[in-house]
């Protein structure tokens, strides 16, 4: 099925979603720190634009939803993950897919995939729940290897990770040489807010071996959706949480560039409650109809000295809830 015509409030997030895969920075417009952002969701994040335009949409025989990464690729698109071990090419100006590939483990079964990179090379580093693992994918998906794991971040009763919340999130920080993964919840014996975050660090062969593991203190009831490198190496971290009844929370942070001590230090860029609705609608009960359940994010460019930051909500193949992009503009 074709995806629906993109909603007219999309059209800025086209023009910065052109720059995928081949960040620059541009220089500071004049006085655009002294003035508070359009579409505000807090002096330091706006919404430029949303999308649902994949909703509840199929392509190639295959559902377009249950979406829970993003990464900008060499070739100018954007590739999305769904945990239905789906990974769509998508155009990156409309959205609209142009290609998928089915992802699978050693044994040819389903992954519980969370989290990707589009490496230098051309392949895909896919982190999933189910170990949890990280594996390499060429760009036809075909399997050529994992990476090691520490015992502790193991799924239980190999490890302490719970199962469903292990490594939600994976990036690459700038220069290519270190890759990240955050786990979603707490280890078991661990404080409630506190969730580990691991590296690797690419050796001369171009692999990836264990390096530093480091801390990150989550707000009350939240877990880690998503992380992504900004281009000064420092993180952006979404916390998420659902209560039935009230809805989603999401909020943005901002966390140290790993590497200056182990306990990462984060201040909050925004509570996406706080964005302006833009017309969006919800199927089910939200402190703000813009919500839903936000699990995917990468930075897809610079402008006027912000960030430019595309986030999707992985709509777990459910009526009341909606697969839907949002165009967010970051001063960090």
């Amino acid at each position: 099925m074709r995806p629906r015509m993109l909603r007219t409030s999309l059209a800025t997030l086209t023009a910065g979603l052109a720059a995928a895969g081949c960040l620059v920075a541009a220089g500071p417009a004049a006085a655009a720190h002294d003035r508070p952002p359009r579409h505000a969701c807090s002096p330091a994040v706006s919404l430029t634009g949303y999308s649902d335009a994949l909703d509840k949409t199929t392509y190639d025989g295959t559902y377009v939803g249950n979406l829970s990464a993003l990464a900008p690729d060499r070739r100018g698109a954007v590739s999305a993950l769904s945990d239905r071990s789906s990974l769509f090419r998508l155009d990156a100006r409309t959205l609209e897919p142009r290609g998928v590939i089915a992802l699978a483990d050693e044994n040819g079964a389903a992954l519980d995939s969370e989290g990707l990179v589009a490496d230098r090379d051309g392949t895909y580093l896919v982190s999933s729940e189910t170990e949890p693992s990280v594996r390499r994918y060429s760009r036809t998906g075909e399997l050529l290897g994992r990476l090691p794991v520490p015992d502790d971040l193991r799924t239980a009763p190999e490890g302490r990770a719970r199962a469903n919340g292990s490594f939600e999130g994976l990036t690459l920080l700038p220069g290519g040489r270190t890759l990240l993964a955050s786990m979603e919840y707490p280890l078991d014996g661990d404080p409630a807010d506190l969730v580990r975050f691991q590296t690797w660090q690419r050796t001369p062969h171009g692999d990836f071996r264990l390096a530093a593991g480091y801390t990150y203190r989550t707000d009350p009831g939240l877990g880690v959706s998503e992380v992504t490198a900004a281009p000064d190496g420092r993180l952006l971290v979404l916390e998420r949480g659902f209560t039935a009844g009230v809805g989603n929370t999401v909020r943005l942070h901002l966390a140290d560039r790993p590497g200056h001590g182990t306990a990462l230090r984060k201040r909050l860029l925004a509570d996406l409650a706080d964005c302006p609705t833009l017309g969006a609608t919800a199927g089910q009960p939200q402190p703000n109809p813009l919500l839903d359940n936000f699990e995917g994010m990468t930075v897809t460019g610079r402008s006027g000295g912000r960030t430019d930051v595309l986030v999707v909500s992985d709509d777990n193949q459910n009526d009341v809830q909606t697969t839907r992009f949002l165009a967010l503009r970051v001063r960090v």
